[in-house]
């Protein structure tokens, strides 16, 4: 059973950082992507970051240069690194993306989310 679990939210000031994590396990056989989302409610989901199979990376506007995401192979786990957070950056933050499976599975899978508050 593929499960992601995201970690690392919490409160933090304007100006802070944070890192989130995303650990990927279960019967896993390729991480074919993945994508950070975060939502406010009443808003639709916003992509922040995403990196494809390449490894390569790609931001949304609203936090290039401030946000980084990055990935341990040897733990399945992804990373957002957040920094100058404002407060517009608040919100769930949910990892997300297509996972084969060793049972020939292939779908998209996501996680519970963690959240961000950027207060003073």
């Amino acid at each position: 059973q593929v499960q992601l679990v995201e970690s690392g939210g919490g409160l933090v000031r304007p100006g802070g950082s944070l890192r989130l994590s995303c650990a990927v396990s279960g019967g896993i056989f390729t991480i074919d992507a993945m994508g950070w989302y975060r939502q406010v409610p009443g808003k639709s989901r916003e992509l922040v970051a995403s990196m494809p199979s390449d490894g390569s990376t790609n931001y949304a506007d609203s936090v290039k240069g401030r946000f980084t995401m990055s990935r341990d192979n040897a733990k399945n786990t992804f990373y957002l690194q957040m920094n100058s957070l404002k407060v517009e950056d608040t919100a769930v933050y949910f990892c997300s993306g297509p996972i084969a499976t060793m049972t020939g599975r292939r779908r998209v899978y996501g996680g519970q989310g963690t959240q961000v508050t950027v207060s003073s």
